[in-house]
């Protein structure tokens, strides 16, 4: 079936919502097909049924468009179709589809779409989500395991359990000598099972971290001792699907920045208000430093930090995030060129006290090409900041500082 024929089974005003919003129809075979699918859906209207809410919530959590990595006319005739029962929510209802909520926020709020809806007015107007009404939900860091300690035993309990913390004070030996069983245990032995401790530690933060249809790295975190190295610094492309500025902050912005990770968007807070325009970073791309210890900005917690450009004039010659290469995905890994950069796993969480951040930033810079790049202090040799797709670049800036 063709896009026209999908297109006419809409009814009014829905399809001349997607018509007027002139979205893409699928840049390839497969895409076109999987957009007629979601358009024949909402036909039928099995898209946006209350029911089936929770399946399209699962869908959308790792997802910002439903076909693909970019806007499609599927997204206009979802949107559509979701907005009658959206628009009747009341706060504490947005938190039952989180997804969905944040979705639809983010399709009706794309220029075309705006202008589709005004066209069409009253039949899609513009929700506006009450969240200081809602109910807060605060995402929290992933603490480390706390080493459970073994209860004391005593003389109620069983014998010959396997649990070693079970075991009796004595025990008869081999030359049927009764001995402490702090003196029958070598030492060693709480050191391997700390160890292993660790070792099951870092596995637990690895698998938390896993990309969309991706694995988690075989390879366990860095350490963090010695030197620091930039190598040491997670960094990955992300993608603003929602911003606004901060209630008690006038310099800030609340992004939701999707980061190719399983658990959804995280929440960034930026002190980009005075220099970047909320319009410029609507839907934007970028790059995002994922493994700072969360920071509590005026009464919100951000998840990671944007890498912008600081010009060498300062901030009153203006900031600009750095850009990640064409086609790149939310969720692709960045690193810095050279054979002892990259292919090197990140620590899991930079350790503040080591400063390992604040030793490696003042290295960062744009080159004469505005790519970005970091430059060893010791050699002077440049390496520049990229992913797999190509090197990640400050807009307009020469010679700029990164942060």
């Amino acid at each position: 079936m063709s896009y026209e024929a999908s297109l006419a089974k809409l009814p009014f005003p829905l399809k001349e919502l997607v018509t007027n919003a002139r979205s893409d129809t699928g840049k390839t075979d497969a895409d076109k097909a999987e957009v007629i699918g979601w358009i024949d859906k909402v036909a039928v209207g099995d898209a946006a049924k209350a029911e089936n809410f929770q399946d399209l919530d699962a869908f959308l959590t790792p997802r910002t468009y439903v076909v693909s990595n970019y806007f499609t006319a599927a997204d206009v005739a979802l949107y559509g179709a979701l907005h009658p029962t959206l628009s009747q929510l009341q706060p504490s209802q947005y938190y039952a589809t989180p997804a969905i909520t944040r979705y639809f926020d983010h399709i009706q709020l794309k220029p075309s779409v705006l202008s589709a809806a005004r066209a069409l007015s009253p039949a899609f107007s513009l929700v506006t989500f009450d969240l200081d009404s809602a109910p807060k939900i605060e995402r929290k860091a992933e603490l480390p395991k706390k080493k459970e300690k073994p209860p004391k035993p005593t003389d109620q309990q069983p014998q010959g359990t396997e649990n070693a913390e079970n075991v009796r004070d004595t025990e008869v030996s081999k030359e049927g000598a009764t001995v402490s069983n702090k003196e029958q245990k070598p030492p060693k032995e709480k050191k391997e099972k700390k160890e292993k401790n660790k070792d099951t530690g870092a596995a637990t933060q690895a698998e938390g971290s896993k990309k969309k249809g991706g694995t988690a790295p075989a390879k366990k975190p860095a350490e963090d001792d010695g030197e620091p190295v930039p190598s040491m610094i997670d960094m990955r492309v992300g993608h603003i699907v929602d911003v606004k500025k901060h209630p008690d902050a006038d310099s800030l912005y609340i992004e939701q920045i999707d980061l190719g990770e399983e658990t959804g968007p995280r929440t960034v807070v930026s002190g980009l208000v005075n220099y970047i325009p909320i319009e410029r970073m609507r839907d934007k791309y970028l790059v995002a430093i994922c493994n700072l210890k969360p920071a509590n900005m005026r009464g919100v917690k951000s998840f990671a930090m944007v890498l912008a450009a600081t010009s060498k004039d300062g901030k009153e010659g203006g900031i600009e995030l750095i850009q990640p290469p064409p086609g790149a995905k939310p969720g692709d890994r960045v690193y810095f060129e050279g054979p002892e950069y990259e292919n090197a796993q990140p620590l899991s969480q930079l350790n503040p006290k080591k400063k390992i951040f604040e030793t490696i930033q003042p290295g960062f810079t744009t080159l004469e090409t505005k790519e970005a790049a970091w430059i060893n202090p010791d050699t002077k040799s440049a390496h520049r900041i990229r992913t797999k797709d190509g090197v990640c670049v400050a807009p307009t800036f020469v010679g700029a500082s990164l942060s």
